[in-house]
């Protein structure tokens, strides 16, 4: 049941905790293959979005006893992550006025072996889109010569991210460094548009390859998240087609549009299930180029 379903998340579109929990129902089926067993984050924001909100990573007390939970190791004792396998449990994240669902790129029980790499292009200039998918095609085009086919989704935010499905037999130490090394490589192909400097201050507006989503107890944005900026965007899959034709910007897809993409188009993320890669000859292809 969702307590308070009138309260006004999204003061500018009027959108409330009941549409989002709508929303969360009816995106369940395409969502919650790409969500079970990943260890959650919960960004919440208790008076909407006009207000600050804040992480919540641990939950300990006040969750109902058929709420799955996984225990995690931290430095100094540990933190019971929530996990959502079904559609009440993405019902009980709404009603905690968890806007934004962030998950890990690993699985229970294999919490230490990723079974997706991302990359997450972060724009220093959000009107720049043009730039933005060039670099988003440069991405694709670098993995395709290493053999690893990747997906992509609107990150509801600034940018967009790139996926690409593991086989979950690399640990988080190998599946980072390779990351890393891709981005080090997208860089050095073009440095006038592209930078790993984490600091805003040093990317000289350049697009951030951020690698960083890929170490243990890191996280991105769930597929088919919703983000907590106005519009309600989500984070949803979108063809390489529509990055081509610019259809689609990072905050194109929203809460109240999904409904009618997913009838139209179905989940695009999902051969992506099916196609997990090792890292192996993809180390090699990437040694090979960057020696070149």
């Amino acid at each position: 049941m969702i307590t308070h379903p009138e309260k006004i998340l999204f003061p500018a579109d009027g959108i409330t905790k009941g549409e989002l929990a709508s929303y969360y129902e009816t995106i369940a089926p395409v969502m919650l293959p790409h969500l079970r067993r990943r260890p959650i984050t919960m960004e919440r924001f208790h008076r909407g979005i006009g207000a600050p909100g804040f992480f919540q990573k641990d939950v300990s007390k006040g969750f109902p006893e058929w709420l799955e939970r996984v225990e995690v190791p931290k430095h100094g004792g540990t933190v019971h992550h929530p996990i959502a396998n079904d559609v009440r449990s993405l019902l009980w994240l709404a009603n905690q006025n968890s806007i934004t669902i962030h998950v890990w790129p690993s699985r229970t029980p294999n919490l230490y072996n990723p079974d997706i790499c991302i990359f997450d292009l972060d724009p220093s200039n959000e009107d720049d889109l043009d730039t933005l998918r060039a670099a988003a095609l440069q991405v694709r085009e670098l993995l395709d010569d290493l053999g690893m086919p990747s997906w992509i989704k609107t990150s509801g935010s600034k940018g967009f991210h790139i996926a690409v499905p593991l086989d979950g037999k690399s640990d988080f130490g190998e599946v980072a460094r390779f990351a890393h090394a891709v981005g080090r490589v997208l860089v050095d192909r073009d440095p006038e548009h592209l930078t790993q400097e984490f600091m805003k201050v040093d990317r000289g507006g350049r697009i951030l390859v951020d690698t960083g989503r890929n170490g243990y107890s890191a996280t991105y944005a769930a597929t088919y998240t919703v983000r907590a900026r106005p519009g309600a965007p989500v984070s949803a899959p979108c063809t390489w087609e529509e990055i081509e034709s610019g259809d689609v910007g990072p905050k194109t897809l929203t809460l109240r549009t999904m409904a009618q993409r997913i009838a139209a188009a179905g989940d695009l993320w999902a051969d992506m299930l099916k196609k997990k890669r090792s890292l192996k000859r993809p180390i090699q292809r990437l040694s090979a180029i960057k020696s070149v």
